[in-house]
């Protein structure tokens, strides 16, 4: 978002400034010593230690460390194990790095920032609870979504609803229906939701903190209650998303998985000591924009980055390649991060050695992903053809919870995935949605195979265009539409897919007449050869007779 909330820089209470990043840096080296000296000294002196229990020292406490609370004990020591294990080289030493961070960024943001429509409005937008409901509805598309994908939803979504209460007053059919399309529908549900209970609750006024937006509005995270404080409240909280992990690792050449807790709280760390506290939005935007469009997964342009003087993974690719070029094959890799400090938790792990080939790219390394699990349905597309009007096809709503909630689809059962004959499951569907019907012939065109964030789904696709023919009744949950209001209907990627295979396949669709149903473009039989040869000899004398 652009930098328009200037005007509301007044501090708000409970704000982090600063992170202990500072305090472990300066300690941690120094602890870790601490703790090879008494592991040292308690494997020297294990027998007298026995009998002399009152002297007892255990090898993971610092002498130097203060007592802990009676009901802090395990988490003290928990935290003197972690900053220990943790080199000051994955760290921002002093204030200067940290200034040189957040001027060079910022400056290269002014310069080079993308034009968005919903920076332009948060800049321009004086309101600070329309300011923040314009953040809000862009941070919530954005996730997991393209920006090229969000600009033409996020402009048709405030044209729409400019405000809280325009949207708190919308239909949740209204609401997928914009939303079809863009992919993990509870976002825009949620969104609903929240404006609703704003209005309901609030008085229609935004919760204008961190915490109390992610407490007050559903849906909303530690990261999405950050951007929307920071961009349109001008609170100094940091935001960490997939391209903010993707700097701080490089920057400071954090290899370790960057989903374990460790890693994602020196991260969150490492961002709130980097925020600006003039310009919070906008350097939380620029972090993110330079993830996005310098510092990407592949192919960084290291040549345009503002900060590549203070990223450890560029000086990293800089020493290997010094020492490819200096050393004899086969030496060891030199170990960068700070010495006597035990296995680094947030290094590469030994396992995943330095790969030459990915530059700063191998950092942060990417965690394993479990495969999206596999399910099988069949669909059938009926359509209902009519002399006048044009021809109507059959929808039902989905359950108003789960995948594709309330979202409308072709009558589908789930079948197993090796399953004969799932058309007669699926037929027995189509009769409890549109009646009995005049035929049993659906015609299998094909198969779709869509993958949602967690699960690959393969449909078998069938279709039947009845000719002559009305449903008796369409119990609620179903809805006959118009090919021109199936094109504007709350309908998934999904299902719009299976249409386009119906339409492809519409001249081979089996009808509801005796003719079309004696003969389908499937089952006409190819002329032998002989029979092509005589009407080939045949064909000038009857088109002399004509």
């Amino acid at each position: 978002m652009g930098s328009a909330v200037r005007s509301r820089k007044r501090k708000r209470p409970g704000v982090l400034h600063r992170s202990r990043l500072q305090d472990v840096e300066s300690d941690g080296q120094a602890s870790g010593e601490a703790i090879m000296r008494k592991a040292s000294m308690a494997r020297s002196h294990r027998k007298q230690a026995a009998n002399q229990k009152g002297m007892e020292q255990r090898p993971h406490r610092s002498s130097q460390a203060k007592p802990p609370a009676p009901n802090g004990l395990a988490g003290q020591q928990e935290e003197e194990v972690l900053q220990a294990s943790v080199s000051s080289y994955h760290l921002f030493r002093d204030s200067v790095e940290v200034t040189a961070f957040r001027g060079n960024l910022l400056n290269w943001y002014d310069r080079e920032k993308r034009d968005l429509p919903w920076r332009r409005q948060a800049e321009h937008e004086v309101d600070p609870d329309r300011r923040a409901y314009a953040v809000w509805v862009s941070e919530i598309m954005l996730q997991q979504t393209q920006v090229t994908t969000v600009i033409n939803y996020y402009t048709r979504w405030m044209q729409k609803w400019p405000t809280l209460q325009d949207l708190a007053s919308a239909s949740l059919e209204e609401v997928n229906q914009l939303w079809a399309g863009l992919g993990y529908y509870s976002r825009g549900r949620r969104l609903q939701e929240g404006a609703q209970k704003v209005v309901r609750e609030l008085g229609g006024h935004m919760p204008c903190t961190a915490e109390t937006l992610q407490k007050f509005l559903p849906g909303v995270g530690r990261y999405t209650a950050g951007a929307i404080a920071s961009i349109a409240f001008g609170q100094a909280t940091a935001v960490v998303d997939g391209n903010v992990v993707r700097v701080l690792c490089r920057v400071r050449a954090i290899g370790a998985d960057p989903s374990s807790s460790l890693v994602s709280q020196q991260l969150w760390s490492l961002a709130q000591q980097l925020v600006d506290p003039a310009r919070p939005g906008d350097f939380n935007q620029a972090a993110m924009e330079l993830g996005a469009t310098v510092c990407t997964p592949q192919r960084p342009l290291c040549s345009d980055c503002p900060v590549q003087s203070l990223c450890r993974a560029y000086q990293r690719v800089t020493r290997e390649q010094l020492l490819a070029s200096q050393s004899p094959p086969g030496s060891p890799d030199i170990e960068e991060c700070a010495p006597n400090t035990g296995q680094c938790r947030l290094c590469l792990p030994h396992t995943e050695p330095w790969n030459h080939n990915l530059g700063v790219a191998n950092f942060p390394r990417k965690p394993s992903r479990r495969p999206p699990r596999e399910e099988h349905c069949a669909t059938c597309v009926l359509e209902q053809l009519r002399a006048t009007g044009g021809a109507l096809i059959l929808l039902v709503q989905r359950p108003p919870s789960g995948l594709l909630a309330g979202l409308w689809e072709f009558p589908t059962v789930t079948v197993e995935p090796l399953e004969q004959h799932p058309s007669e499951a699926l037929l027995q569907e189509l009769q409890n949605w549109a009646g009995p019907l005049p035929t049993t012939c659906l015609q299998h065109l094909g198969e779709v195979v869509h993958t949602f964030s967690h699960i690959k789904l393969t449909y078998q696709v069938y279709g039947l265009a009845l000719e002559k023919w009305t449903p008796v009744t369409t119990p609620p949950g179903a809805r006959w539409l118009t090919r021109e209001e199936f094109h504007t209907a709350a309908i998934s990627t999904a299902m719009k897919k299976v249409f386009r295979m119906y339409e492809a396949h519409q001249t081979g669709t089996c009808r509801g007449s005796k003719s079309s149903q004696a003969s389908t473009l499937s089952s006409r039989k190819k002329p032998s050869r002989g029979q092509q040869v005589l009407d080939n000899y045949f064909q000038p004398l009857n088109s002399a007779a004509q």
